[in-house]
This record gives structure tokens, C-alpha cells and sequence, in this order.
């Protein structure tokens, strides 16, 4: 399984009142895990910044993360930025063999 960050910003008009928030991320929530039951969620944040969300999660491959982004965007409420996560040991070990 692979580590993944999704990065996610609400359009303004998305969340009229703050209550809609929990309606739309429990939607959200119960369509991947229709969609996608490969995929493990590690964990959601609300952040501050340039994005609302950040959400970590594990899928098998790309494909499969690709599939989450696209989901969450059929929404309509908001754009997807998508970043693979490498545990730090492993990318030692790739910078080791990149340099051998």
C-alpha cells in the first residue's frame, strides 16, 4: 500500500452555513468507501491556509488514489491536489541505490 495526501479547498458557495459541512463530508466518507473499500483512511485534518483539508490515506496504487480524488471532486464543492507519500527509510534507500 501506498501513502497518500489530498490536499482538498471548499468553494466558497459550497458550505452556506457551517452545519452543512459534517452532511457533506459523511456523503463524501460513504461514497469512497463504496467506491473504493481498498482504501484505508489514516486520517482527516482541517488546516489553515491555501486548502481546508488535508486527508491521509493508503491505497494500492495510483489508480486507486486517482479514484478518491475523483470522487470527492464529483461533488462539486471543491478542488483536489493529490501527493504520494514515501516513508522517509524507503526514500533513503532509494536515494542509496539511485546513487550506486
Amino acid at each position: 500500500m501506498e501513502t497518500f495526501i489530498l490536499l482538498t479547498r471548499l468553494a466558497p458557495e459550497a458550505v452556506a452555513e457551517p452545519k452543512f459541512i459534517e452532511k457533506l463530508e459523511r456523503k463524501v466518507a460513504d461514497r469512497i468507501r463504496k467506491h473504493c473499500p481498498e482504501v484505508k483512511w489514516i486520517g482527516s485534518y482541517s488546516v489553515l491556509g491555501p486548502y481546508d483539508y488535508v486527508d491521509i490515506f493508503e491505497a494500492p496504487d495510483s489508480e486507486a488514489a486517482t479514484k478518491v480524488a475523483l470522487l470527492i471532486r464529483s461533488f462539486g464543492h471543491g478542488t483536489t491536489e493529490t501527493w504520494i507519500a514515501t516513508p522517509w527509510d524507503r526514500f533513503v534507500e532509494i536515494a542509496k541505490k539511485a546513487a550506486a
